[in-house]
């Protein structure tokens, strides 16, 4: 009984070890595939964060089920936490799926001067909770993502050209003394 033990434990550890470098493999060989085919940076960093942890969850219940105990029961008692903690969080898979958007509609870009939340400056980074600015007096502002999507996104930089109206001093003052003169 006990040598059947030990060989279910060694199986389990197994099955954990080489699921976890097959999903470091597959998740790898999918950000190469994805960038030979220019798909955004952003997006393959994002894409490679979340299948590396869809690929650990499922080894580990692969290696769990192999110890015998009832995964059924433990998928229940996962997706029951799984609610409650997107319930708590909600603001947040807000902010998730906002990032999501800006990553595939690219409304801007890493390098844009944008004007989004209430903010502007330039796109350091879009991650997936929230995106990072620096402004012109180099400050570091961080916005989250629901509050851009939510918002009027200005992006300064995304025309080669723009048109700056100047109205001169001389011609105001002119235009203020003959009125008033």
């Amino acid at each position: 009984m006990d040598h059947n033990l030990c060989d279910q434990n060694c199986c389990a550890i197994l099955i954990f070890i080489i699921g976890k470098w097959l999903a470091c493999k597959i998740t790898n060989l999918l950000t190469k595939l994805l960038g030979k085919n220019n798909v955004d940076a952003t997006l393959i960093q994002f894409l490679d964060s979340i299948l590396y942890y869809i690929f650990l969850i499922v080894v580990i219940i692969a290696a769990v089920g192999q110890l015998g105990i009832n995964t059924t029961s433990f998928l229940t008692i996962v997706g029951a936490a799984g609610l409650a903690i997107a319930l708590a969080l909600k603001d947040s898979l807000s902010n998730f799926a906002s990032g999501f958007m800006l990553i595939m509609f690219h409304p801007f870009r890493v390098g844009d001067f944008v004007n989004v939340g209430g903010a502007s400056g330039t796109v350091k980074s879009i991650d997936m909770f929230n995106t990072t600015l620096h402004t012109p007096d180099n400050q570091k502002v961080i916005v989250p993502n629901s509050k851009i999507t939510s918002d009027v996104i200005t992006n300064v930089t995304a025309n080669d050209t723009r048109r700056v109206d100047m109205v001169s001093f001389f011609k105001k003052l002119a235009q203020f003394r003959y009125e008033t003169g």
